[in-house]
C-alpha cells in the first residue's frame, strides 16, 4: 500500500470535449414565475452553462487546489472487492502530538469541502488543539477509483476508510462527518471504537424517531414534552425535506444507472441535479459562479465519471442500512446547523457516550463549507484542553508536549 503523490491534471482533450457538449446543451422550457418552485431555475442554469463553457477557468482552479491540497493516491484491499486505488488528502501539523482526524464527505460533496477547514485544524497554537488532516475522497467519488462489483455498502466504505488511516500510520484517531461521511463516521466508531477510533463528531446528527415499541420510553418521553421555538422549527424543516426534497434519493435509491446517463453524458444535466442541492440544502450561502462550477467540475472530471456516486444510495437501501444506526460506545459530538436536511429535538439523540453538543443561529447541511470557523471552533473544544474528548488519543493531545 505504497503512497502516491497526486496532481490533479485534467487533460485538453478532456476540456475540449466538455465545451463541445455545453455548445450543443437543449433547455427545457419552464413555468412562468417559477422561482425554485420546480428545481433549479431556467435562468441560472443557462447563466451557468455559458459562463462555463466561455469564462470559467478550469485551469485556475486546477492550479488553486494543487497547491493548497496536499494530495496522494494509494491502493487498499477492501474484502470480497480487491484492491482500490483511493485518492486523499493529507497534511500535518507543525504540532507533532497533533490529533489525527479523519475527515469523510458525502453527496453531492468532495474532499472539496475540507478545503476551507484544512487551514484551520493544521493550526499550530497554545490556545486550541490542532490536528493532522487526511480527508479520503470516497470510492466512486473525485479522482478515486469505484467499486466493480455489486454489494459495496456503509461497512466497506468505513473498511476503506479505517485502513487508510492505519496506513498512513495512525493507528488511533478521530473522525468527522457529514451527510454519507456521519453515516460512515459513525459505522467506524462501531466496529473499529476503542481500539483504532476514539471519538467522532458529526454535523448531521441523526436517528429514528420517537415509536411506540421501537423506542417506547422516547415515546413516552415526546408525549408530554414541550418542544421549543428552534426544535419546532427544526422539525418543520425536516418535514420539508421528506415532503419537497427527497425525490432524488428515491431514484438514486433504486435506478441509479438510469439516472447515471443523464449524469456523465450531459453537464447541463449534472449541473441542474447538483445545483438544486447546493441551493436548498444550504443556509443562503452566497455561492459564486465559480464555486459552483468548480463544485461540479470536480464530479464532471471525477476518475469513474459522476454517475458512480450515486451507487451509495442504492447499494445502502439494499442491505436495509438505517440512519442513526449503529450503536456507539464511544465519545460522539454533535454539532446542530438549523438549514440541515433534519433537525432533531435533542433529547431525541442524546445517550450516555454524548459528550459534546453545540447548537448554531445559522448553517445548513455543507458546514464545513458554510461555516468553516464555526465547525472548527466546535472541534477545538470538543478536543481541547478541559474538553470533553480531550486526549482521547493518549499520544496526540493536539497540544505541543
Amino acid at each position: 500500500m505504497s503512497e502516491t503523490p497526486f496532481k490533479i491534471a485534467v487533460t485538453d482533450q478532456e476540456l475540449e470535449l466538455l465545451k463541445k457538449k455545453l455548445e450543443l446543451t437543449r433547455f427545457p422550457d419552464e413555468i412562468e414565475n417559477a422561482g425554485r418552485d420546480y428545481g433549479a431555475p431556467l435562468q441560472d442554469i443557462q447563466r451557468l452553462v455559458a459562463y462555463w463553457k466561455d469564462g470559467y477557468d478550469w485551469r485556475k482552479y486546477e492550479a488553486q487546489l494543487n497547491e493548497e491540497l496536499p494530495q496522494f493516491t494509494r491502493d487498499i484491499e477492501v474484502e470480497g472487492f480487491g484492491t482500490l486505488n483511493i485518492h486523499y488528502i493529507h497534511k500535518k501539523s507543525a504540532t507533532a502530538s497533533a490529533i489525527p482526524l479523519l475527515f469523510v464527505h458525502g453527496w453531492p460533496g468532495s474532499f472539496l469541502e475540507v478545503r476551507k477547514i484544512l487551514p484551520l485544524l493544521v493550526a499550530d497554537s497554545p490556545d486550541h488543539p490542532s490536528f493532522h488532516v487526511v480527508a479520503i475522497s470516497l470510492p466512486g467519488y473525485g479522482f478515486s477509483e469505484a467499486p466493480k462489483k455489486k454489494g459495496f455498502a456503509i461497512h466497506q466504505y468505513a473498511e476503506v476508510s479505517h485502513k487508510l488511516m492505519l496506513a498512513l500510520g495512525y493507528n488511533e484517531y478521530v473522525t468527522q462527518g457529514g451527510d454519507w461521511g456521519a453515516i460512515i463516521t459513525q459505522t467506524i466508531a462501531s466496529k473499529y471504537g476503542g481500539k483504532h477510533s476514539k471519538a467522532w463528531h458529526t454535523n448531521f446528527p441523526i436517528t429514528a424517531p420517537p415509536h411506540p415499541w421501537k423506542r417506547p420510553g422516547l415515546f413516552l418521553q415526546y408525549l408530554v414534552t414541550r418542544l421549543s421555538e428552534a426544535e419546532k422549527a427544526g422539525l418543520e424543516r425536516t418535514q420539508w425535506f421528506r415532503n419537497e426534497g427527497q425525490g432524488y434519493y428515491a431514484e438514486q435509491s433504486t435506478q441509479p444507472q438510469t439516472l447515471g446517463y443523464g449524469l456523465a453524458d450531459s453537464p447541463a444535466g449534472l449541473l441542474g441535479w447538483i445545483y438544486e442541492k447546493l441551493l436548498n440544502w444550504t443556509d443562503d450561502y452566497p455561492w459564486t459562479d465559480d464555486e459552483v462550477l468548480t463544485w461540479i467540475s470536480i464530479y464532471w472530471f471525477s476518475r469513474p465519471g459522476p454517475a458512480a456516486s450515486v451507487r451509495i444510495y442504492y447499494e445502502f437501501t439494499k442491505a436495509r442500512g438505517e440512519f442513526g444506526a449503529p450503536v456507539v460506545s464511544i465519545p460522539t459530538g454533535y454539532s446542530f446547523f438549523p438549514k440541515e436536511l433534519a433537525v432533531l429535538p435533542r433529547y431525541w439523540l442524546r445517550g450516555r457516550h454524548v459528550v459534546f453538543e453545540s447548537e448554531h443561529k445559522s448553517g445548513g447541511h455543507f458546514a464545513a463549507y458554510e461555516r468553516p470557523n464555526e465547525l472548527v471552533g466546535d472541534l477545538r473544544k470538543m478536543f481541547g484542553k478541559g474538553g470533553p474528548a480531550f486526549a482521547v488519543v493518549a499520544s496526540h493531545n493536539g497540544f505541543k508536549l
